[in-house]
């Protein structure tokens, strides 16, 4: 069953944020990953929700995603670059 990343991100510092744009996406890819939405326009349809930057990721499974999250890979100096640029909330969930 696939299995979805759904993060909701507010950049404070852009130039460590790029870096991360720019590092990240090879993670992502060796585990299966790819992206869905990437920081596009946003229309609330409903409450009050209201994200700053969407990403939407999609991987085989839960395991694939789970292998990504905590891999070598992405925890070792790319994660930071995120983490040190940016807040938000970032979510895993099994669709379809």
């Amino acid at each position: 069953m696939a299995a979805y990343v759904i993060a909701d991100i507010k950049i404070q510092d852009s130039g460590p944020y790029e870096e991360y744009r720019k590092r990240v996406p090879a993670t992502i890819e060796k585990f299966g990953g790819r992206y869905l939405a990437r920081g596009g326009a946003v229309e609330v349809m409903e409450g009050d929700w209201q994200p700053s930057r969407v990403v939407i990721l999609e991987f085989p499974d839960m395991d694939a995603l789970r292998r990504w999250y905590h891999s070598e890979e992405y925890r070792n100096g790319v994660i930071q670059l995120r983490q040190s640029a940016s807040e938000g909330s970032i979510i895993a969930v099994e669709g379809l």
